[in-house]
């Protein structure tokens, strides 16, 4: 995967799988979550500080590189949960 324009969530949710699921299964789902909250908390502040655009496109891609793997490790398949709720019918609305 060289081009990011190229990449799908289902391309990166393997990826993420093939790197690093025997390690992420013997972890286990409850301090996988532990790691992904302290990223969401991570990208939080760096939203906050607003300083270093570099950085908080970093935690974006923390976030979503544990989100796979908390995905993987429910067998769940990313980009079918996200077609089924947002690309099939009308989507849900917004939150306003």
């Amino acid at each position: 995967m060289t081009d990011p324009h190229q990449l799908t969530f289902k391309s990166f949710q393997q990826h993420i799988a093939d790197r690093y699921l025997a390690t992420d299964r013997a972890r286990g789902t409850p301090l996988t979550w532990m790691h992904f909250i302290e990223e969401v908390g991570e990208l939080s502040t760096a939203l906050a500080s607003g300083e270093d655009p570099a950085n908080t496109a970093e935690e974006f891609a923390d976030v979503i590189a544990w989100l796979c793997t908390l995905a993987n490790l429910n067998d769940i398949d990313l980009a079918r949960a996200i077609h089924k709720k947002y690309l099939d019918g009308d989507g849900p609305e917004g939150v306003k």
